[in-house]
């Protein structure tokens, strides 16, 4: 297969020459590949390779336009990325006060050095005994409960989709994904040599009718999803949606990958007898019980402590169906992506001590003060949010394009993410799905309300002035 990086270099040497120009249109994937005698695969590559570096923009049913550059750029110079401004709502880490304070109370006693003997020990791809029970009671809701006795653990929730794609598809394989999807799927795809396949969405999520008709087209070996707070859109699947894909997905006899990692925001919080708080258990209003529990047999459940805790402060959870445990563990081995000892311990005493559940109450309160700026500052724009996610997504007024917006926003030193990185090429299936043609994701988490709340008037400015 040709080295795809130097057919990347000789396009983007093109760029910075100026023989092609921003706004031009590259040729349709399939005849870039017979124009240079390349695989198909190996042309998407290359555009993906440009799209990274920010030389290329894709758009769904338009086709890939050379983009703006910084004058004098050296052609296999990365372009600088618009999260180099001084706001960056590319990032979503949430973070609120005293939440170090909380950390370090959690995790003292694992100093003391009796302790840290046993905490520094390697840990198998199953854990402890401990975190397998800590873990399924955090992750428990209303009409599901994990069975500890199915718990892997990886060092973060990324890792642990590495591991249940590895486990489930071999090279070549296609999965199923919503036509916007997370953008480190694409790229764990793309290192697993994995095709990933466009299905159609509606304001339920994705569409069990696409399943069935990608499935038809040739053979899925999974589906991965996100039911709850849908990343970038916030749609969150309804129950009788869930009980819809569950049976579509049984009568295909395929395995789903379910992403829980943002559905702590959403879980309702109840206190048991003593009034102490119970997270986990129970689900918001409107919130159905996870996917897992409508095909339990086939759904693989993926979550994680880096977003309810730090980004720093990483365990990835890997709910498997019954008789997959070896099997998963084994990638989990082989991929080196299974967790340390020491973080397992210290998530067991920050979920025993109701760390996690302090933290998990104040990032709800935090994500709902960052919703209402967005509708104070970006009233009138069309913005699709959920008042308890940390992201919203934004379809741009008529005549901006998401290239130019972001390229714009950045000059007023706002980073945003273009809708064209949750974007999965490809032909879709089902019908028409939610489309990233000239929409942005901003990520409301990582930077304090005063400041978001300056990024969201500067950004709120910048669309009203037209491109």
């Amino acid at each position: 297969m040709a080295d795809y990086r130097r057919i990347a270099d000789r396009i983007a040497d093109d760029i910075a020459a100026g023989r092609l120009k921003p706004g031009d249109r590259l040729p349709p994937q399939r005849v870039f590949a017979r124009r240079r005698g390349i695989a198909g695969s190996t042309a998407g590559r290359v555009y993906t390779e440009l799209v990274r570096r920010g030389l290329v923009v894709g758009e769904v049913g338009r086709g890939t336009f050379v983009r703006a550059a910084p004058a004098g750029s050296a052609g296999r110079a990365l372009a600088e990325p618009a999260g180099s401004a001084p706001v960056n709502l590319e990032l979503n880490y949430p973070s609120v006060p005293g939440q170090s304070e909380l950390v370090a109370a959690g995790i003292a006693p694992l100093l003391r050095p009796d302790v840290l003997t046993d905490a520094l020990r390697t840990a198998p791809a199953t854990g402890t005994a401990a975190a397998r029970e800590a873990a399924a009671g955090l992750l428990a809701t209303a009409g599901w409960r994990p069975d500890p006795e199915r718990f892997l653990f990886a060092g973060n929730a990324r890792q642990a989709i590495a591991a249940a794609l590895a486990h489930l598809v071999r090279p070549g394989g296609r999965v199923g994904v919503e036509s916007l999807t997370y953008p480190l799927v694409k790229e764990i795809a793309g290192r697993l040599k994995v095709t990933l396949v466009p299905l159609a969405t509606d304001g339920q999520g994705v569409r069990p009718e696409a399943v069935a008709a990608a499935h038809r087209a040739a053979p899925l070996s999974a589906v991965y999803v996100q039911p709850t707070l849908h990343n970038p859109t916030s749609v969150t699947m309804g129950a009788g949606r869930r009980a819809e894909l569950a049976g579509v997905v049984r009568e295909l006899d395929l395995p789903v990958i379910e992403d829980r990692i943002w559905s702590f925001l959403a879980d309702r919080e109840e206190r048991d007898g003593d009034g102490d708080s119970r997270v986990g258990v129970g689900v918001g209003a409107g919130v159905p019980p996870p996917l897992a529990a409508y095909a339990p047999e086939r759904v693989f459940v993926v979550d994680g402590l880096s977003k309810r805790v730090a980004p720093g402060l990483t365990v990835g959870f890997l709910v498997v169906p019954e008789g997959r445990v070896e099997g998963v563990a084994d990638a989990l081995r082989s991929g080196g992506w299974a967790a340390g000892r020491f973080a397992l311990e210290a998530g067991v005493r920050w979920i025993g001590d109701g760390t996690v559940g302090r933290l998990v109450a104040a990032k709800r309160a935090d994500a709902a003060v960052r919703q209402g700026l967005v509708g104070e500052w970006l009233a009138g724009f069309s913005v699709r949010g959920d008042a308890r996610a940390y992201y919203v997504w934004w379809e741009l007024p008529e005549g901006w394009r998401a290239d130019t917006f972001r390229a714009a926003a950045a000059e007023r030193g706002v980073a945003v993410t273009p809708g064209v990185a949750f974007s999965v090429p490809g032909l879709g299936f089902g019908g028409a799905g939610a489309g990233a043609v000239d929409c942005v994701r901003l990520g409301l988490a990582s930077v304090s309300p005063p400041v978001l709340a300056g990024a969201l008037r500067t950004l709120g400015e910048v669309a009203r002035g037209g491109p």
